[in-house]
């Protein structure tokens, strides 16, 4: 965990450098799993909503306790965002994002044969 984190932090020039040199940046090639085909419940949902709020509220928690606070523009240097504000007043963009993610897991968790149920 503690290593993800150091990479995640470091500038994006520094996290592509080797030893003998640079590495092209785009050696990357994501391959997730396709769920296209996985058609969702109205039920399921409406639960990407609440998955989304909470996936914005974790973020936001682990950010503050990491020192951030709320800012007008984004200040790497001087910890602060934009987007440390209640899910409910971030813009239709930002939720997006979090709802993409909810939706792709629960599409994923469906794919692989997990049933969610109440």
């Amino acid at each position: 965990m503690a290593v993800a984190r150091m990479i995640h932090c470091v500038p994006l020039k520094e996290k592509y450098k080797e030893v003998k040199g640079e590495r092209e940046m785009n050696t990357y090639n994501p391959n997730p799993i396709d769920t296209s085909d996985v058609v969702l419940t109205p039920e399921l949902l409406a639960l990407t909503e609440k998955l989304a709020e909470n996936t914005h509220d974790v973020w936001a928690k682990g950010r503050i306790e990491q020192g951030w606070k709320y800012g007008e523009t984004r200040d790497d240097d001087k910890k602060l965002h934009p987007c440390l504000i209640p899910y409910s007043e971030l813009p239709e963009s930002e939720k997006e994002y979090d709802r993409n993610t909810a939706l792709e897991t629960i599409k994923l968790i469906h794919k692989l044969g997990y049933f969610i149920g109440s």
